[in-house]
């Protein structure tokens, strides 16, 4: 981790070079230019950055994400590379955690205290960082993160991670809570590409709380110091104090605009849409439970509606195998045997205009993650049909799907966007036995983790992939040459940075000896899923 604990020194030696050529005649003159490390930066700056930089690699639509969330399958590399799960090295969130650390240090400078918003929110993005690597990894550098005069951190055990972070979590809570009220609930923060209100973000902070409890679901009955289930209980059952999401509105979204451009649109690849095809394992989750979002979402297989089925027919959407190598699979989709994205949706507009922004912790999710809570007997009292249903409704209602309302149905490449037309069946579909919900036991944990997935199309970068790791809800298709690994089996976490194994070699290594042998092995079960 040098390049985050040596930030001064990195950003001295810069300020040097440029000094240095600059110097004429001997004379060390000061560049105007450069900004030095004492001089103030307004926070809303650093916030700016931070919010703007918030998604890592979690980009929507058609990225290599969501082919290892086994939302698309590629079937053509060129323009939407492999399906392999040929993992090595993570990326990592230094440079926003270096932003964070700035942005405490100029907010206590500007604002003359520790208490203000900006500080607020660094807490909680700290957590979201530390969290993000975490989760891939293991065990990382974090209690003597940021010092610059150690730039060998020791690496502290996942549970300490993660207990570490919840606390940090409750500090961001407890700030935002302190700043909230009447006049300045709805304020909107300087610097926050989001747009979002003081009360919103601290709903954003302890939504994602309950994300981070649930994810701890395998350590829930053997760390009681930990305290999972009562954390928990604890922000469900007490709102005033833990404010929670209360609808979509409250969604941490990124909208993206004809400056910004949608992502298949920004890479030029919306008109080869039918070099992606659906998986069918988020395909049959759909059709076998004949779920509207099927017709609002993607598209039929051409092939059979020319040979006499209906739109609203679901034997037509049909979704490709992961499980194949590229070579195995058609090509080009030449002969529309498997469904696409719509193109209507998702490919039509530079602007994303026809479609929902990008979600990166949203309120489908926490009703299904409170849900699941019930279920698991984590809050006593509360059962988890209501938040169950809850989650299905803040789905459907993303993709402003009704009861009885009509879609038209396009083509996979945008050259006839309109077939025909389909009416949505939603009543038909909640009604469906199914999917009415089975009750707190072991089918009805099954269904809220299908439908939390199905709610994950597109958004929430990794977490399809993190709920499949730690509950195997749905069914992810591994075992054959697609999935591209030598034992054809999905990995269970990333190799660490090269910024640890370069220049924290020895703690690294001490690290791997602790946790799995000695050996950076993607098949390794790390505490968190053991």
């Amino acid at each position: 981790m040098r390049k985050y604990f040596n930030f001064t020194n990195v950003l001295a030696s810069a300020v040097l070079f440029v000094l240095l050529a600059g110097c004429q005649k001997g004379d060390l003159l000061s560049n105007p230019n450069v900004v030095s490390e004492s001089s103030t930066v307004p926070a809303s700056l650093l916030l700016n950055q931070i919010t703007s930089n918030l998604q890592q690699e979690e980009e929507p639509i058609v990225s290599t994400v969501y082919r290892y969330n086994q939302n698309i399958v590629s079937n053509y590399s060129y323009y939407f590379g492999s399906n392999a799960y040929n993992w090595s090295n993570t990326s990592d969130p230094y440079s926003r955690i270096r932003y964070c650390a700035k942005l405490e240090e100029q907010a206590q400078k500007q604002f003359g205290n520790t208490t203000n918003v900006y500080f607020a929110l660094s807490k909680f993005f700290r957590a979201y960082s530390f969290i993000w690597l975490s989760q891939r990894v293991g065990d990382i550098p974090m209690s003597q993160a940021g010092d610059v005069n150690n730039l060998t951190p020791v690496y502290d055990a996942q549970k300490t991670v993660y207990k570490t972070a919840l606390a940090m979590l409750d500090t961001a809570n407890t700030l935002l809570g302190s700043l909230y009220s009447a006049t300045t609930a709805s304020n909107k923060i300087d610097g926050d590409i989001y747009g979002l209100s003081i009360s919103q973000w601290q709903k954003i902070v302890n939504t994602f709380k309950l994300r981070v409890l649930i994810s701890l679901s395998k350590r829930a009955t053997d760390n009681a110091d930990l305290a999972i289930p009562a954390q928990f209980a604890a922000i469900v059952t007490n709102p005033a104090k833990y404010p929670i999401m209360t609808s979509n509105a409250d969604n941490l979204a990124y909208k993206y605009t004809s400056i910004t451009l949608y992502p298949p649109n920004r890479t030029g690849n919306a008109p080869y849409n039918n070099c992606a095809n659906i998986s069918q394992t988020f395909m049959n989750l759909l059709t076998a439970n004949k779920d509207p979002r099927t017709f609002v979402l993607t598209t039929p297989a051409l092939y059979y509606i020319k040979r006499g089925k209906s739109l609203n027919d679901f034997t037509a959407y049909v979704g490709q195998d992961n499980n194949k190598t590229q070579a195995q699979m058609s090509n080009f989709n030449a002969d529309s045997l498997y469904s696409c994205m719509s193109y209507n949706r998702y490919m039509s507009s530079a602007s994303g205009a026809n479609c929902e922004p990008y979600i990166l912790i949203g309120y489908p999710e926490m009703c299904f993650n409170i849900a699941e809570a019930a279920n698991r007997g984590w809050i006593p009292g509360i059962s988890g049909a209501n938040w169950y249903n809850a989650g299905i409704a803040a789905s459907m209602n993303l993709y402003g799907i009704t009861d009885g309302k009509s879609v038209p149905i396009g083509n996979y490449d945008g050259t006839n966007t309109n077939l025909g037309s389909v009416t949505l069946e939603l009543n038909t579909f909640l009604n469906n036995p199914n999917v009415v919900y089975a009750g707190d036991n072991a089918a009805g944990l099954t269904q809220i983790l299908q439908q939390k997935y199905i709610a994950f199309w597109m958004n929430s970068g990794f977490e399809s992939y993190y709920n499949w790791r730690r509950t195997g809800v749905p069914s992810f298709t591994q075992g054959g040459p697609g999935v591209g690994t030598p034992n054809n089996s999905i990995p269970l976490r990333w190799q660490y940075p090269l910024s640890e194994i370069n220049y924290n070699a020895s703690n690294y290594q001490a690290s791997l000896q602790a946790q799995f042998g000695g050996t950076d092995d993607v098949n390794a079960k790390m505490w968190l899923i053991k």
